[in-house]
């Protein structure tokens, strides 16, 4: 992020404290009369140097601008994906996004009717959306719900004793350079799967409150040495390192098929914070076919609650 110009709108220049004024207590009528034949020369030649200022100002703005559209890099698209049984967008039992409520930042605590927070090591999730359609141009204004699972590998509103919970989900739009961010905890590790958030794309706030009509729905991969280091800081994920050991991008049943416009970024140490990153390609909906399971039978691995873990 760049900071904003500084503006010093209360600043005094010396041409707004009055020529006249000056002149009177300055100079003589006469002084005064040269000075103005003088002046008048003077700000001729000013005005050509300025011109001339302004034009190579502009010519090297126009460039620095061109440079900056040229070095931009436009994305591959995010591959379709599955939402998982657990996606709480109402084409699995609850619906989450028609809840007042839903479009929020910090996604940690449950709201609405529910309370509780899910503990973790804090992360700040940031995807920077480029719609495929309009020359790889910021996704303003899209919306983007995201969910993830808990410490312990479960999903809200599913897992095992947590049905009364709606953490860890939410819902934010796309701001002018296509950013939408979130506070949460970093994902678990559960058995048969790659460390991974969800999300879905939708092309407008109202589309996705509504929670139909999603443009995409895909799935972020968490770097192993980040998953490897929080695991081993937090002992609330302990079962974490043992799942993590028995899985790999190439076995994962989602990424197995390859995993290049899905492999996020990630920084930060656990005792301070944790910041998962990607820029994410939105093509077209109908471009958004789900390509086929690499696992057996297209199964996955198993939250603890036993059900299919995608």
């Amino acid at each position: 992020m760049t900071n904003s110009p500084r503006h010093h709108a209360d600043e005094v220049h010396e041409h707004d404290r009055g020529l006249s004024h000056d002149l009177k207590s300055m100079l003589s009528r006469r002084r005064a009369l040269f000075v103005f034949g003088a002046a008048g020369a003077t700000a001729l030649a000013a005005c050509s140097t300025a011109g001339s200022t302004a034009t190579s100002s502009s010519t090297e703005a126009a460039a620095s601008t061109a440079e900056t559209v040229s070095d931009s890099t436009c994305v591959a698209a995010a591959p379709q994906e599955t939402a998982g049984p657990y996606p709480g967008d109402g084409s699995n039992g609850p619906n989450v996004l028609v809840e007042s409520g839903i479009v929020r930042q910090d996604i940690r605590s449950s709201f609405g009717a529910y309370s509780g927070t899910a503990e973790g090591v804090a992360t700040t999730i940031e995807l920077n959306l480029q719609d495929l359609t309009k020359d790889c141009a910021a996704g303003e204004g899209m919306a983007v719900y995201l969910w993830h699972c808990d410490r312990d590998g479960e999903y809200s509103l599913y897992g095992q004793g947590i049905t009364e919970q709606n953490y860890l989900r939410g819902v934010q739009v796309a701001d002018s350079a296509g950013r939408v961010s979130f506070t949460s905890i970093f994902p678990a590790c559960y058995s048969g799967r790659w460390p991974h958030i969800h999300f879905e794309v939708f092309d407008s706030l109202e589309s996705a409150v509504a929670g139909e009509d999603a443009r995409l729905t895909s799935q972020i991969a968490v770097p192993q040495d980040a998953c490897t280091t929080v695991f081993a800081y937090d002992s609330g994920y302990a079962n974490s390192v043992g799942n993590l050991s028995k899985v790999s991008l190439d076995s994962d049943n989602v990424f197995g098929d390859g995993w290049d416009a899905e492999l996020a970024t990630v920084s930060g140490e656990p005792a301070t914070g944790m910041s998962i990153s990607i820029t994410i390609g939105v093509a077209e909906k109908s471009a958004n076919t789900q390509s086929a399971p690499s696992g057996p039978g297209g199964g996955g691995g198993q939250p603890p609650n036993g059900a299919p873990g995608r």
